[in-house]
């Protein structure tokens, strides 16, 4: 793939420069650092607040307090069953007309 290619397939996830070198280094009083260092300071501080959190599924079982790896194994075990329930009448159709 082409550097440009690569540069366009990534513009939405890279976020634009907002603090450039000849910003930085042209004083501490010019007005595009001061956009850097409002835009810094509005982010959010510390931990996600326990409202924001994932809920449903993934909040319940694999997030917090009761976080654990038995739907995924309930899963791994559900299809099994399934696959081989299959595999097991498929075998007996081919016995229903002799043995092999």
């Amino acid at each position: 793939m082409y550097p440009s290619a690569v540069r366009r397939s990534l513009a939405g996830l890279i976020p634009p420069k907002i603090a450039t070198p000849s910003a930085v280094s042209s004083g501490s009083t010019s007005a595009r650092t001061a956009q850097v260092v409002d835009f810094y300071s509005r982010l959010p501080k510390g931990p996600i607040p326990a409202a924001q959190r994932a809920k449903g599924l993934r909040g319940r079982y694999f997030e917090g307090n009761n976080a654990s790896g038995a739907p995924l194994l309930a899963t791994i075990i559900i299809l099994f069953g399934l696959g081989y329930t299959i595999d097991y009448n498929m075998h007996l159709k081919h016995h229903k007309n002799g043995h092999h």
